[in-house]
């Protein structure tokens, strides 16, 4: 009797008309699991929308650019909007062209040795630490050993701690991309007489840059709303950007006190009025405008990448 070929077992399976019972259960668990997230999200959407639409709806434009006050209706957010902006500029400068070298460098010149996986290995380590840890190391490093040039417990330090915080997942995401792209169109440019870096500049760049614009609008929206960090680095509910006329930019980050959005949530959550509740509410509306912006900004960069 001749055996069954690959073609008949296969023809067979295919027509095979039982039912994968924990395939079932497994696909419904994963469905449920799936809605149950939706249904906390929308859950926690609805609890801050209804708790701070009437302050936005009230207050108007005024919400935002009213500064800190202690009493709720004067409160305002136009300083924690603009210590956000700076520490976010400040990430961005710092990370954004470190990690893109570091990924270029790991994945286009660095050889495959033990010494390279090790510090892959730990890249993908430091990703997972929680953020307060990073916020001790700003803290001892940032603010306490180099404070000389960032000032002690200012915006620069603040930036630097998130900064190093993002930066494993930079790196991570960026060698991704980097690694995504075939390695045919390496071969094809050095073929015809380019050098390496002429081909990584003109070539795997281009093809990698909208990933890495994704992966870059991850950490940033990571690092606009951590607040553990910032603590410990110095952040409060100061008058940033407040002082007296003649202080230039870079002399108030260097040298004020700061604070930022996630901060002013954070505080005004602990407060025990019920007018701060609504005021907490409002914020986090804001937060989330404000990441909606950074996000729609990033996602029109990547199609101005794809299409070029």
């Amino acid at each position: 009797m001749a055996l069954p070929t690959t073609t008949d077992v296969v023809a067979s399976n295919l027509e095979r008309r039982g039912v994968d019972a924990a395939g079932t259960i497994l696909s419904a668990f994963l469905l449920l699991m799936l809605l149950a997230s939706l249904g906390i999200l929308v859950t926690l959407l609805v609890d801050v929308f209804t708790g701070g639409i009437d302050v936005i709806t009230d207050r108007g434009w005024s919400f935002v650019t009213d500064s800190l006050s202690p009493s709720p209706e004067k409160a305002g957010l136009i300083q924690g909007i603009l210590g956000s902006i700076a520490l976010t500029a400040i990430v961005v400068v710092v990370a954004f062209p470190i990690g893109v070298g570091a990924a270029i460098y790991l994945e286009e010149y660095a050889k495959d040795t033990r010494v390279t996986r090790f510090i892959t290995a730990n890249i993908r380590n430091l990703a997972g630490v929680p953020s307060i840890v990073y916020g001790l190391l700003g803290l001892a490093v940032f603010v306490k050993l180099a404070g000389g040039l960032t000032g002690g417990r200012t915006v620069l330090a603040g930036g630097l701690t998130l900064a190093v915080l993002v930066l494993p997942i930079m790196i991570i995401t960026a060698s991704e991309a980097l690694r995504a792209v075939p390695d045919d169109l390496r071969q094809a440019s050095m073929g015809v007489g380019a050098t390496k870096w002429e081909t990584i500049r003109h070539q795997v760049l281009p093809v990698a840059m909208p990933a890495i614009l994704t992966g870059t609008v991850l950490t940033i929206a990571r690092a606009f709303g951590e607040s553990a960090p910032l603590l410990l680095s110095g952040a409060v509910l100061s008058s940033f950007f407040a002082s007296a006329q003649g202080v230039s930019f870079f002399e108030r980050i260097a040298q004020e006190k700061y604070t930022a959005l996630p901060i002013i949530v954070f505080n005004w959550a602990r407060q025990p009025q019920e007018e701060f509740r609504a005021l907490t509410a409002a914020a986090i509306i804001v937060l989330l405008v404000l990441l909606l912006v950074v996000n729609a900004a990033a996602i029109i960069l990547r199609d101005r990448f794809e299409r070029a």
